[in-house]
């Protein structure tokens, strides 16, 4: 084993170099000696090696340096999260892949006895030989001992909540009765999700034709270069479209990767062949902003572009409603408003729904309607799991972007007390470049204020304004445009910029009280900076020497920690994922999620799925 490479590796792992180990997470070198102190040992670990050849492994006392035992084998786990995932073995290899997130004290799950606790890893003589095994400690401190390859046994505990799980008793059935009920819930959640891809198939839908020369031509407009993940994405969109049964695809991606443009893309094809088409957004805000991009990139293909939301008068609406009833208008953008019952279509096609879990029950329930006789489109920031990706192949048809834009670059992110000149140097340096900034404090109450004091400290030609969900509409608007058209510096807001505004020249944001944000909401506020090939910085705020709940630490952790691109699928597990696992299988799943896990969850969906997909629920 090559030393540098060793060393390389602990560094990618998170261990900090020293001059002599100390504590969890140091390592060190002192000629062919390397020392480490891995966080599942209750002591450091000496590595001796000749011409680059393990010689020994032993435990050590680092108070004197003592030798205490040796080991043939130690596994040492990363200290902290990496975007990248290695093991670091020096035997066998084992199928460490669903292990290395787990720490001493963290909550596990073993496939056949239940819930635990982790509590490290203990040499046990079998037959003459020391073993490794991991120590899983279960209700009333009862010990369950795990061979080390037995490791696929054990997974990570990961759920909705960070509630305590409930710990399990060995030797009882409880568990196998947990399990059971679980398993009959995800059967009829498989079944569903089947059934209702049966009854689309059944009724069959429009088959688009290939793409024609307008297709082409209005692609070409793109004025970016098309990520390999989004050429995948629209390929398998189109598919979809020039196929007989309705499609129901959904599309994942991070923040900026270009969802949109996928859509933009389908909706054009959609146009095409005759058809309307229904984009439905959470926010007016958003939906301003679709509206001026389709309206810009279409203008010169001769299709109809509406908007319908609150910022249109009474009348405006009905109108608009008119022409869309009518078949005038090919591609309407809007809000919840669009699935009033007022709003009926000459010929719809296609339905694109951005963030379909911010819509309310009443606006689900329509659109579940919608998918068995229309193309619909769902667009998510919120990425999926990869192991209920894995687990619904067959049942559910998902496309992701994994890929960022070229030249992107990461946000730089900086979690500091708030300092009222740190956040005047940071708005000066944004617009010495001519660049704008959000500054976002959610509290409407004392918005005014807070703009105020700021503004005295910042030089009088630098124009702010305010911006909030309880301005009148036309207001709103109105301010939007402003900062849109670059005649705002600082826009003073609400979390209303949260969803999806796209403004290339915001490149700073400053988020006041950032603690009392969840870890998903900061990644989609972070998201809204940094969209183009220039240097962007998120500021989040805390309060001067106010305590943190441990919560709020965490998140806040996380989001200085998962900076880099494509941040949103490393945040994973944290909050932002399992949300994700959340809205796509429904609320009323995420009791069993609670009390089996999701790794296993994932696993009996996956079988269920396979078992219906044999016996021919597609038949049924």
């Amino acid at each position: 084993m090559d030393s540098e490479n060793l060393l390389s590796i602990f560094t990618d792992f998170g261990y900090k170099r020293q001059e002599m180990v100390s504590e969890e997470g140091d390592f060190a070198r002192r000629g062919a000696v390397i020392d480490i102190f891995p966080f599942t040992f209750e002591l450091p670990i000496r590595i001796e090696l000749d011409n680059n050849t393990v010689i020994s492994i032993k435990t050590f006392n680092p108070e004197n340096g003592l030798s205490l035992w040796a080991h043939k084998m130690v596994i040492i786990l990363p200290w902290r999260r990496t975007h990248t995932v290695k093991t670091a073995t020096f035997s066998e290899d084992f199928p460490l892949d669903n292990f290395l997130d787990i720490k001493i004290g963290d909550y596990v799950v073993h496939n056949q006895h239940g819930i635990a606790k982790f509590r490290g890893f203990q040499k046990i003589k079998i037959q003459d030989k020391y073993q490794d095994h991991l120590v899983l400690e279960y209700e009333g401190r009862e010990k369950l001992f795990v061979p080390v390859d037995q490791m696929h046994l054990v997974q990570k505990y990961i759920a909705f909540h960070s509630h305590r799980p409930k710990l399990y008793k060995l030797g009882t059935k409880e568990w196998e009765k947990t399990k059971d009920a679980a398993r009959k819930s995800i059967r009829k959640l498989a079944w569903d999700l089947l059934s209702l891809q049966a009854m689309r198939m059944s009724v069959g839908g429009f088959a688009y034709s290939k793409d024609v020369d307008w297709q082409k031509d209005f692609e070409a407009t793109f004025p970016y270069i098309e990520t390999p993940d989004q050429i995948k994405a629209t390929d398998e969109v189109k598919h979809d479209m020039e196929s007989s049964r309705p499609m129901d695809r959904l599309l994942c991606g991070d923040v900026g990767y270009g969802k949109t443009e996928v859509a933009m893309r389908a909706a054009f094809k959609a146009v095409m062949g005759n058809k309307q088409v229904a984009y439905l957004v959470p926010t007016t805000i958003l939906a301003q902003q679709h509206f001026q991009n389709f309206s810009n990139r279409l203008r010169d293909f001769a299709v109809s572009v509406e908007l319908l939301c609150r910022f249109k008068t009474k009348s405006q609406q009905q109108e608009i409603v008119s022409r869309v009833a009518n078949g005038n208008v090919d591609i309407i953008i809007g809000t919840h408003r669009l699935l009033s019952d007022d709003v009926t279509f000459k010929n719809l096609g296609l339905v694109i729904i951005d963030e379909e879990q911010r819509f309310g029950v009443k606006a689900k329930e329509k659109l579940k309607a919608l998918r068995l006789s229309v193309d619909v489109i769902t667009l998510t920031a919120t990425p999926i799991p990869r192991t209920l990706y894995m687990s619904l192949m067959g049942a559910k048809d998902l496309s992701t972007i994994n890929t960022p834009p070229q030249n992107r670059l990461p946000v730089k992110t900086i979690v500091v007390e708030y300092d009222e000149e740190l956040v005047v140097q940071a708005i000066a340096r944004e617009i010495r470049r001519k660049g704008q900034v959000y500054f976002l404090h959610n509290r409407v109450h004392d918005i005014d204020k807070i703009r105020e004091r700021v503004t005295s400290k910042l030089s009088p030609n630098i124009r702010t304004a305010i911006a909030h969900g309880q301005m009148p509409g036309r207001s709103l608007e109105e301010m939007m445009g402003r900062f849109l058209r670059g005649e705002i510096d600082v826009l003073f807001c609400t979390q209303i910029v949260e969803s999806g505004i796209d403004i290339p020249n915001v490149n700073t944001i400053i988020i006041n009280q950032a603690h009392t944000f969840g870890l998903s909401d900061l990644h989609q506020l972070r998201g809204r900076v940094g969209r183009f090939n220039r240097s962007a910085y998120a500021y989040f705020m805390i309060p001067k020497h106010g305590a943190l709940d441990t919560d709020a630490r965490k998140r806040l952790n996380a989001i200085q920690e998962y900076s880099h691109l494509g941040a949103g699928f490393n945040i994973a597990m944290e909050d932002l994922e399992i949300r994700g696992a959340g809205n796509l299988l429904g609320i009323e799943q995420h009791g069993f999620i609670a009390a089996i896990g999701f790794d296993l969850y994932c696993r009996m969906l996956k079988e269920a799925i396979s078992i219906f997909k044999k016996v021919g629920v597609l038949n049924a």
